[in-house]
């Protein structure tokens, strides 16, 4: 009996991607343009997962040509731009045989795959590190050595000592290991995107918590950056203990 377009859409949602080649054989011949459809559907899943592989494999180009080294580490930072809360870095060190899918330069994924991979990495990644550079410091020594220092940090914390590490764009000073900078990094290597990531969904869950520590600027919704308002906010309430004052200074009125 002639399965309904509504069992066979079932039977699709219900498929993972090995299960697809199979589902477009099976129905592929089906003329009901429902079917059709469907059918062109799951082609399209299979299209698109080839290309992601694909682009993920061109990402392991500098892993690949580092291969030499066995514990490869990738470092990345977010929080220099805000006008408030933490500059946070990431060490990650995944492992050779890697195969997570859709890393990528934190801030081109949308929060709700930001957090997918965050657990993925956090499962699989051979060891991680966190580094944090408050308000206060940032002001003290400015936002280019807060972010050495909480690179710093990061790797401080790994549970292993990695043989090279893998920065998006800069060279970390004080730190004796091989470097290799890379010029967005986050978008061209699956270690640096790991701990864009990792760095991302850390500060933003941070910035949330300090929405109900601090409300009326909200944090939960721009994490700190200095969109319109949040200045009104300064403006308005001014700065809380977590603002930067050295980037807030033509926001209050003691300037």
């Amino acid at each position: 009996m002639e399965k309904k377009i509504s069992e066979i859409r079932e039977i699709l949602q219900a498929a993972n991607l090995s299960e697809l080649p199979a589902f477009i054989n099976t129905y592929g011949t089906d003329g009901r343009t429902g079917v059709t459809a469907l059918v062109k559907r799951a082609e399209k899943k299979i299209d698109e997962y080839e290309k992601e592989l694909a682009r993920t494999e061109k990402m392991k180009e500098f892993e690949k040509k580092y291969a030499s080294f066995s514990l490869i580490c990738g470092v990345d930072e977010v929080g220099r731009g805000p006008l408030a809360g933490p500059v946070v870095a990431s060490a990650v060190i995944l492992p050779k045989d890697c195969e997570i899918l859709y890393l990528n330069d934190s801030k081109q994924l949308t929060e709700k795959k930001r957090e997918e991979l965050y657990e993925v990495i956090m499962e699989q990644a051979v060891a991680t590190g966190l580094g944090f550079v408050s308000p206060e410091r940032i002001d003290e020594i400015n936002i280019l050595q807060s972010t050495y220092e909480a690179m710093r940090e990061a790797i401080s914390r790994l549970q292993v000592v990695p043989d090279l590490l893998l920065n998006d764009a800069v060279t970390i000073p004080e730190v004796s290991m091989k470097q290799v900078p890379i010029v967005k990094g986050d978008a061209k290597s699956v270690s640096i995107a790991a701990a864009s990531i990792i760095a991302k969904v850390t500060r933003d869950r941070m910035m949330v918590e300090y929405d109900s520590v601090y409300p009326g600027y909200g944090f939960a919704a721009h994490k700190g950056y200095g969109v319109k308002e949040h200045i009104d906010a300064i403006r308005k309430l001014g700065p809380t203990p977590i603002h930067r004052k050295s980037f807030i200074k033509n926001f209050t009125e003691n300037k």
